[in-house]
């Protein structure tokens, strides 16, 4: 392994999205430089914006070690833009990803310590999150320490039926925080800012050496609800056809 590791984060799920640069020497990630994307114009600025903090380094493409893809949950279009994005750089220059769940990143966002410079001391954050994933849901993280968290979309329906409550749970937004305090009112509701790609860095970072990377042409958003042309398709697709 090298003596530092180059690697670039990139987030687009969310309203807004971020493209962030860090190297990672075995220990800690230092940010070298993070730029903020508006929701709805990630298609015309994400490639810019990867471009553009290269330059400010005097980095090249073909340096990087490794990309971290947020693939989800959020947008759909914004997902889609930016797993294309991922895979057009990844192709060009053979770059290995790893992908990580918005939702990972920040439940261990709350844990990260001040400053967030060492990788290290994000495992200590808490195993639940939730984002809002609007028409009165969340997409929620369901963790227990040490294993795989269970991640899923719920409304309070689905909440009131789950019968381990987390005690403490991530949260960036207010929508996540009203549903969750109506449905769990003794869970512990954690506030922090919204995940960016420099998170993800932080948190990704120990994965490249152990080689936590996914296949290309398996690489997708992990959306956790189906798009509404999937969900508002399906009367018209069973539809008999007439003679």
């Amino acid at each position: 392994m090298p003596e530092s590791t180059l690697l670039i984060g990139i987030d687009t799920c969310g309203p807004s999205g971020s493209v962030a640069l860090g190297r990672w020497d075995g220990q800690a990630v230092e940010i070298l430089g993070q730029i903020e994307l508006e929701g709805r114009s990630y298609s015309s600025t994400l490639v810019a914006a990867v471009g553009e903090l290269l330059g400010r380094t005097s980095m090249q493409l073909g340096l990087l070690d490794a990309i971290v893809a947020v693939n989800g949950p959020g947008s759909f279009t914004g997902v889609r833009v930016g797993l294309s994005a991922v895979k057009g750089l990844a192709e060009a220059a053979r770059i290995p990803v790893i992908a990580v769940s918005r939702l990972e990143v920040l439940a261990a966002k709350v844990g990260a310590p001040s400053g967030r410079s060492s990788s290290l001391g994000w495992q200590a954050g808490v195993e639940s999150a939730a984002l809002d994933a609007h028409r009165h849901e969340v997409y929620l993280r369901l963790g227990v320490r040490g294993e795989q968290g269970r991640e899923l979309l719920a409304g309070a329906h689905e909440l009131a039926a789950i019968e381990a409550m987390p005690p403490r749970i991530a949260i960036c937004d207010e929508a996540a925080a009203l549903l969750l305090a109506s449905a769990w009112p003794q869970a512990e509701l954690i506030r922090t800012a919204a995940p960016t790609a420099a998170d993800a860095l932080q948190l990704c970072a120990p994965r490249v050496a152990a080689g936590v990377f996914v296949d290309l042409a398996l690489l997708d958003g992990h959306y956790l609800r189906r798009s509404d042309a999937e969900i508002f398709g399906e009367p018209a697709a069973a539809e008999p056809q007439r003679p």
